[in-house]
């Protein structure tokens, strides 16, 4: 019988110990939920994804007809590459200053090699920023010919074509958007 009361006696303070401590808890998980919750600007965000030169592009309401003419010459993936690359990006108006019928044509299945020729001639290999470009300086485009950069009164020109956007930088690479389509020298 004394075992058994000493048996219970122990079962007792144990359940008065696990009642008090569980108190305890509730009372700081209280305090802890009411109070003020301190954002910690230190905290490393996650990082995100820079776009790439073709989703740049694709984001463009003025690139439409470039897209689909890369996707058409088969380059998206070649562009969305390591690179780095320097585009020289023409606009859907210049696009659609070129003779009726050559854009509808170069997207044709068979025309694939004439695209992919002039659309490579719009890429330089490198991260060309507006402020290396020189009056006069040659560059060669992955297409492998060479574009002449002309600079007047501060305007900046390619082959002729005007600059009308500069700098507009992706993970791979820079786009200049560009008021003419350039034609490579047959």
């Amino acid at each position: 019988m004394k075992k058994m009361f000493n048996l219970l006696f122990v079962a007792a303070i144990c359940t008065i110990s696990l009642v008090a401590c569980n108190g305890e808890a509730e009372k700081k998980t209280e305090e802890t939920a009411t109070a003020p919750v301190v954002k910690n600007d230190s905290t490393p965000k996650p990082t995100e994804v820079a776009k790439d030169v073709v989703d740049i592009a694709i984001e463009s309401a003025d690139h439409s007809t470039l897209v689909t003419a890369v996707k058409a010459a088969g380059l998206v993936e070649t562009l969305k590459g390591a690179g780095p690359f320097t585009i020289f990006a023409p606009t859907n108006a210049s696009f659609a200053a070129l003779p009726a019928g050559t854009v509808d044509g170069l997207l044709k299945a068979e025309k694939k090699a004439d695209l992919t020729n002039i659309l490579t001639y719009h890429v330089v290999a490198g991260n060309v920023k507006a402020a290396d470009l020189k009056d006069g300086q040659v560059v060669k485009t992955l297409q492998g010919t060479d574009l002449k950069v002309t600079i007047k009164d501060g305007k900046v020109a390619i082959n002729g074509a005007n600059v009308t956007a500069a700098d507009l930088a992706g993970s791979n690479g820079v786009i200049h958007v560009i008021d003419a389509v350039l034609m490579p020298k047959k």
